[in-house]
């Protein structure tokens, strides 16, 4: 392989901010990039950076059938400011050392068309000039997203599985032994932004969880969809290695809020 592998740093970073102490979790925030100003999209990440595991930086896309209406619209709004892959990617390897050195783990999230578009190789390339530690693509499922993960592989860049509470358990197992970086966990059904049954937990939940961290054995379980809130995080704390937060992060920006301390307090403090 090319280059060292980003998702293995993507995993510690995780493993690190899940044995921090009691009361803390490890926070993977999501923002759309350019939104709500492209001027705005490095200093957002920049602000996140202390408090986080990890940020997902989602790659706009005219219809993204997973998110919500919060996504959806700041997806909406990067379009229209004109941020496209290229333009991310190229803010991201434009960046200088001591600026890297202040980020966690970068991960982007998209569907497969803009992708597909760069051109695998060309992907693969200008991923790892911007550092990106792996993929996440919704609408690829695992046997069509063999050579994808391969050619990613070659750069040092991994590729997020996806599963659902709703996944076969011997599918679920799959697609936990394939996915580098972290299994990203369902924990809700339907689309993201918050108010999804994360709130409980109940057994039904933290029950589909333990069995993803048994299959996943030493790659992280963060569990995403439905989850907005610090009680949210601090009840599924002990059932995953990490939380995915997107929809309330975007409804931060879009408020005004100081979106370094909405994070933080997110993250216990």
């Amino acid at each position: 392989m090319a280059n060292a592998n980003r998702w293995e740093a993507l995993s510690e970073s995780i493993r690190q901010r899940a044995a921090a102490g009691p009361g803390r979790s490890a926070i993977v925030s999501f923002v759309t990039a350019g939104y709500p100003t492209r001027e705005g999209f490095i200093a957002t990440l920049m602000a996140m950076a202390p408090h986080v595991a990890a940020i997902e930086v989602g790659v706009p896309f005219s219809d993204p059938m997973a998110d919500g209406v919060t996504i959806q619209e700041s997806s909406r709004v990067a379009i229209a400011n004109g941020v496209t892959l290229d333009w991310i990617l190229s803010q991201l390897g434009g960046l200088t050392a001591a600026q890297r050195g202040l980020l966690p783990p970068i991960v982007l999230m998209g569907y497969l068309n803009p992708f597909l578009s760069m051109g695998l190789p060309t992907l693969a390339q200008r991923c790892a000039g911007a550092n990106v530690a792996a993929l996440i693509i919704p609408d690829l499922p695992l046997e069509e997203g063999r050579q994808v993960r391969a050619v990613l592989a070659e750069g040092g860049t991994g590729l997020v599985q996806l599963v659902s509470p709703v996944t076969p358990e011997d599918r679920a197992v799959e697609l936990c032994q394939a996915s580098d970086g972290f299994v990203y966990a369902v924990a809700t059904l339907g689309v993201t932004g918050g108010g999804g049954n994360a709130a409980g937990p109940d057994e039904k939940l933290t029950g589909y969880l333990r069995r993803l961290k048994a299959a996943a054995g030493k790659t992280p379980v963060c569990a995403g969809f439905g989850i907005s809130s610090r009680e949210q995080v601090q009840r599924l704390a002990g059932h995953c290695d990490g939380v995915i937060v997107g929809s309330a992060v975007i409804k931060c920006l879009e408020q005004g809020r100081d979106v370094g301390a909405f994070v933080r307090d997110l993250a216990g403090g």
